[in-house]
C-alpha cells in the first residue's frame, strides 16, 4: 500500500549514495559557497555531465562574485559558450554584482536572502542554503519528485508541476536533523539521476526497491496529462541561440543583415533579436547594428 512515511528510505538512500555519489568539484570540502551557486545555475535544465569543464572554466576566470562583478556581461555569455539558456549567464552575473552591492561581496546563507538574487528561485536558494552551508532545508528538483512519487504513493511519473502535495510530501520525508538532511537531498537527487530515471529506470540497482510501491505494484504505466518533449528545431529557441552564437563569434557589433542566413521569416529574426534585447542578453548599437551588452 502507498504510505507517506519515508524512514524506511533513509538509511539504504544514503548507504547507496555514500557508495555510488558521483565526483563532481562543487560537492569537494574546498568548494565554496559561489562554486555551489555556479554550479546550481548552470544544472537547471542542463544535465549534471555536461556542466563539469564549464563549471571549471568559470570558476577558474571567476573564482569570486567580485571577480565576475568587475568583468562585462559580455565575457559572461561568451563563456556560457553552449550550455543553453543563456539568461542564465545574465543572471549569475547580475547575482555578482548583488553580492558585491549588498551583501560584502559573499553569498548569503539564508533562503529569503537567496531568492531575492537575479534568477535563483526556490530550489535553487534551498540547494545553495543546504550544499554550501549545511541547512536544514527541503531540496525539491524533477529528480527527487520523482522518486517519492514512485517510492511512496506508487505512481510512475511526478506531476507536470510542482504541485502543493508533491511539496508537503518532499519536506515530510526530510529528516530532521540538519547534516542528514543535507546527505538526504543530494542522495536522493542522485538517486533519481542516475537510478530512478524518467523512461528507463534501473530497478534492479536501486536500493529501495523493496521498498518502493510502485516496484511493489509491478510498475504501473503513467496515466496522466500528455507530457511533450521540448522541441528545438525551427523554434525562436534556435533563432535567438544561432543569434547569439554569431554575437559571440564576433569581437565588432554585426548588421541586422548578417542574421538573414538563420531564419526564412524576417519577422521571426526581428522579433528574436527584440526578445533578446529586451532580456539583456544584446544591445542595439544605434545605425551600426548588435553587440553582446558591456
Amino acid at each position: 500500500m502507498p504510505t507517506t512515511d519515508a524512514a524506511p528510505l533513509h538509511e539504504p538512500v544514503l548507504r547507496w549514495y555514500a557508495a555510488h555519489a558521483r565526483d563532481l568539484p562543487w560537492r569537494h570540502p574546498g568548494c565554496t559557497p559561489w562554486g555551489v551557486l555556479v554550479s546550481e545555475v548552470m544544472a537547471q535544465q542542463t544535465p549534471v555531465a555536461r556542466i563539469v569543464p564549464p563549471w571549471e572554466a568559470w570558476m577558474t576566470r571567476w573564482p569570486t562574485p567580485a571577480s565576475l562583478a568587475a568583468d562585462t556581461p559580455a565575457a559572461a555569455i561568451r563563456m556560457w559558450d553552449r550550455l543553453g539558456y543563456p539568461r542564465r549567464a545574465v543572471n549569475l552575473h547580475r547575482t555578482a554584482l548583488a553580492l558585491v552591492r549588498h551583501h560584502g561581496g559573499e553569498v548569503p546563507s539564508d533562503e529569503p536572502s537567496l531568492r531575492s538574487l537575479p534568477g535563483v528561485g526556490a530550489y535553487t536558494a534551498a540547494a545553495v542554503a543546504a550544499f554550501a552551508f549545511g541547512r536544514r532545508t527541503t531540496v525539491v528538483d524533477t529528480n527527487v519528485r520523482r522518486v517519492l512519487v514512485r517510492a511512496l504513493l506508487g505512481a510512475a511519473q511526478a506531476a507536470p508541476s510542482l504541485n502543493a502535495a508533491e511539496r508537503a510530501l518532499a519536506l515530510a520525508s526530510t529528516p530532521l536533523d540538519g547534516p542528514t538532511s543535507v546527505a538526504w537531498n543530494v542522495a536522493l537527487m542522485e538517486v533519481g539521476a542516475l537510478v530512478c530515471t524518467a523512461r528507463t529506470p534501473r530497478c534492479g540497482q536501486c536500493p529501495i526497491t523493496e521498498e518502493c510501491a510502485w516496484f511493489g505494484a509491478g510498475r504501473p504505466a503513467y496515466d496522466g496529462p500528455p507530457r511533450r518533449g521540448q522541441r528545438y528545431e525551427g523554434t525562436d529557441r534556435q533563432v535567438r541561440g544561432g543569434i547569439l552564437e554569431a554575437l559571440r563569434q564576433s569581437r565588432e557589433p554585426l548588421p541586422r543583415k548578417a542574421f538573414d542566413g538563420l531564419d526564412e521569416d524576417p519577422g521571426r529574426l526581428d522579433r528574436c533579436l527584440a526578445g533578446l534585447v529586451e532580456d539583456g542578453l544584446v544591445e542595439p548599437r544605434g545605425r551600426i547594428g548588435y553587440a553582446l551588452p558591456g
